[in-house]
């Protein structure tokens, strides 16, 4: 933070929409039962157990709309598949869910987490996790961090058209022998949780200060929108931080209570400006894309990736370094439709990216899945040709 962002951020509170550090939260405003009232009219704040898929999990919902069986088409139209960019998949679990994240644990479960509640746009009660041994069989574990009981700043409701207060990319990550939640919450705040019992259940206390984000949301302008956060652990036990359009890197502090130094300032060699692969072609930056930043390393290489509209689907967009510090290159697609997520390896030594339909070429809207990856000579990431057989749909 700059000189001149600090002093408009740290003010004197005057009443109860600002929190005890007396720095003032982006948006915060009180707001009447009635209006509340409303917000929660919109559905549940928790999206609950799962339950196996039937059939091809066609459909899903879609900013807290069902789809019906007239309005699926248009929402969710299978075109990705349809046109062999990717296989025919099916959800791996049938539960609302955006913004789906898979992290190998360290006691050889996976675990899954997500934007979750019928509308995310409006609320949320916290971050709600689920396990499994195979990528199969799932168990709700329920919510392991409420916003309500264990927030800080976050329990701050906002204006962002309408009330809000909802958890947006939560991902869980193991890290240092303990597992830690980052998350953020619009308009643009971000915090870092940690697990004070070493179990992915926790209880989570905040590993950054519980009064302020970590970064965004804070000062008295109403727009600062800074979200989708994600954490790296490197072979050296160094940690990083990256966020929204991945354009910078953070290393961590040792206990992830914030940043260790200035970020490292991404350069991306020869950025495309085709409007067609990008859509933010006016921003002259050389950014991977817009948000859901997420950062990995495989046989040496690091991935840096952002989300892109590539061709009208909203997809993660990687670009590769020898060095953390870049420069990358090589920006390209890695799987269709896979924005807003993440790639993991499996116990098997197998690669995956996680999937949750956020546009209308894809065959579901608001589910979690994954789909196999590989990577070809130059190292890019690709779908594989052979995906496990239980997250195929069986064409008839």
């Amino acid at each position: 933070m700059n000189r001149s962002i600090g002093l408009i951020a740290i003010v004197l509170a005057f009443s109860g929409n600002f929190c005890l550090a007396q720095i003032q939260i982006c948006a915060a405003k009180t707001f009447t039962k009635e209006q509340l009232d409303s917000v929660y009219a919109t559905g549940s704040g928790i999206s609950g157990p799962g339950k196996p898929v039937v059939g091809d999990g066609y459909g899903g919902v879609c900013s807290g709309k069902f789809l019906t069986e007239v309005d699926r088409k248009k929402y969710a139209s299978g075109q990705v598949w349809k046109n062999g960019l990717i296989p025919h998949i099916k959800p791996i679990w049938d539960v609302h869910m955006r913004d789906a994240v898979i992290e190998p644990g360290g006691d050889g479960y996976y675990y899954l987490t997500g934007s979750t509640g019928d509308n995310i746009w409006a609320y949320n009660d916290g971050v709600e996790l689920y396990r499994s041994k195979d990528l199969q069989k799932w168990d709700y574990l329920g919510l392991v961090w409420s916003i309500e009981k264990e927030g800080g700043w976050e329990k701050n409701w906002r204006q962002r058209k309408k009330p809000v207060r909802a958890i947006w990319a939560p991902e869980l990550h193991y890290i240092h022998h303990n597992y830690y939640i980052c998350l953020s919450m619009p308009p643009g705040g971000i915090s870092i949780l940690k697990s004070t019992t070493g179990k992915p259940i926790g209880p989570y206390i905040h590993a950054t200060n519980p009064d302020a984000p970590l970064m965004g949301g804070i000062g008295p302008i109403e727009k600062s929108f800074l979200i989708d956060p994600s954490l790296f652990e490197d072979t050296d036990g160094k940690v990083y931080f990256v966020q929204g359009p991945a354009d910078k890197i953070y290393k961590m502090k040792d206990d992830l209570s914030g940043f260790d130094g200035d970020p490292i300032q991404v350069e991306l060699l020869n950025p495309t400006t085709d409007p067609t692969l990008r859509r933010d072609t006016a921003n002259k930056t050389n950014q991977l894309g817009f948000e859901g930043a997420t950062l990995f390393k495989r046989n040496g290489i690091y991935y840096l990736g952002s989300t892109d509209k590539y061709k009208g689907r909203y997809s993660m967009c990687l670009a590769m370094s020898k060095n953390i510090q870049g420069p990358y290159s090589m920006r390209h697609e890695s799987v269709p439709c896979n924005g807003g997520t993440k790639f993991f390896k499996a116990k098997n030594g197998d690669w995956f990216t996680c999937f949750f339909g956020d546009d209308s070429n894809a065959p579901w809207r608001e589910k979690p899945g994954i789909i196999k990856v590989d990577f070809d000579t130059d190292g890019k990431v690709k779908v594989a040709e052979k995906q496990p057989d239980f997250i195929l749909v069986k064409d008839n």
